[in-house]
């Protein structure tokens, strides 16, 4: 977390509320006083305005707030407009976001992006979306620099992760993951796993909530069986895992291309279908579950068993299937972690990643292929 902080642009320039306990608070303002020098040189160097806070409060409310640094503007991905890679830009002088009282903001050290994150720019959902200009990003995992006065669980300099928008389609955050500070309910929000690194905490918020969610609402559990659609993706490399070493499945297979045949076994694939050599629907086998997520409902249908379930999170949908929007969650991702810190469960990132903060245009082309490989991770934030 230190190393973090002291190399970017320092925090906090508004009044921090509790909980956090004198020796977290010490251990912020030696972190201050040993970057006081590099502040001053940085703000020579951008010519940004700062504001110090200075507490006054009685000896007894000392240990309860904190004064900091961090700017009143960041660098951030921005769109002014719907449409193609092409409206993407980088400003230098977005405005920090403010916190409500039941946020926190974070300094951002990775993020990763979604479809959901294209289809948004591209204006699929833009009669519920938030207005123009957006900084886009839902994943973050970072840092918290300021809490609000209603955030019970989390402390300054907690490292957390999460999905930043609790309806992915309704109204979501004008101000995402890919600036340098973000805003995010304390709800939303979990502790990231101590064995991973942020990165790859950056990589799971979304899609394995998504996973998870898909699961539950199929009321899938232990002796079941599933066969996964799109095995090698951010959400179905998750579904395998979780329906393996989560649920307790019976059988898990899933379908990818021949080169990621063995990625799937690595995962927890009892069976793994190579798509472009055989058609899943005419294997034997069928599925008490089968978790699309690439677009092909018309043809899962075939191979499940009667009274199970078909989630589909894109596509036509055919009964038994059925659609849904994820919800964001932290007491998913909390239920989780045991499972991530014991490495049940891992991420999975995209060899060609992570891809820098300034190859975000082109990280968003290649996730658009659709030939990614579990998630499409930025990192650094500088």
């Amino acid at each position: 977390m230190e190393a973090l902080l002291s190399s970017t642009t320092l925090p906090v320039r508004r009044t921090l509320h509790p909980p956090h306990s004198p020796s977290c608070l010490s251990a912020v303002f030696k972190l201050h006083c040993r970057s006081r020098k590099a502040a001053d040189s940085w703000v020579q160097r951008t010519q940004l305005s700062f504001r110090v806070l200075a507490s006054s409060q009685a000896a007894s409310a000392e240990a309860s707030t904190a004064t900091l640094f961090f700017p009143f503007e960041m660098n951030a991905w921005t769109y002014g407009e719907y449409g193609g890679v092409d409206v993407l830009k980088v400003e230098p002088s977005v405005a920090v976001p403010q916190i409500q009282d039941d946020q926190v903001l974070i300094k951002v050290a990775a993020a990763a992006l979604n479809p959901v994150d294209f289809k948004r720019r591209q204006g699929k959902f833009k009669a519920t979306d938030s207005p123009l200009p957006t900084v886009p990003g839902y994943d973050v995992a970072g840092v918290v620099i300021q809490v609000g006065s209603q955030v019970k669980g989390l402390r300054l300099g907690d490292e957390v992760y999460g999905n930043i928008n609790e309806k992915a389609l309704e109204g979501p955050k004008q101000f995402g993951s890919l600036g340098q500070y973000t805003a995010v309910e304390e709800k939303l929000l979990a502790l990231k796993p101590k064995n991973l690194s942020f990165e790859q905490a950056a990589a799971l918020p979304l899609a394995i909530e998504t996973a998870y969610e898909g699961l539950e609402r199929a009321e899938f559990s232990s002796g079941k069986s599933i066969l996964v659609l799109g095995g090698a993706g951010g959400v179905g490399s998750l579904v395998i895992q979780l329906a393996k070493h989560v649920f307790g499945a019976s059988k898990v297979a899933a379908t990818s291309s021949t080169g990621k045949l063995e990625l799937l076994k690595s995962l927890g694939a009892d069976l793994a279908i190579d798509y472009t050599k055989d058609n899943f629907e005419d294997i034997p086998d069928k599925f008490d579950v089968v978790y699309d997520t690439v677009g092909q409902g018309e043809k899962a249908v075939k191979v499940v068993k009667e009274g199970g379930s078909v989630v589909v999170l894109t596509g036509a949908v055919t009964p038994p299937g059925f659609r849904f929007v994820v919800t964001s969650n932290g007491e998913v991702l909390k239920k989780l972690n045991p499972f991530l810190e014991s490495g049940k469960v891992k991420p999975v990132i995209d060899p060609k990643g992570p891809f820098p903060f300034d190859k975000v245009a082109e990280a968003f082309s290649y996730l658009e292929t659709g030939r990614a490989t579990g998630k499409v991770v930025i990192h650094p934030i500088p």
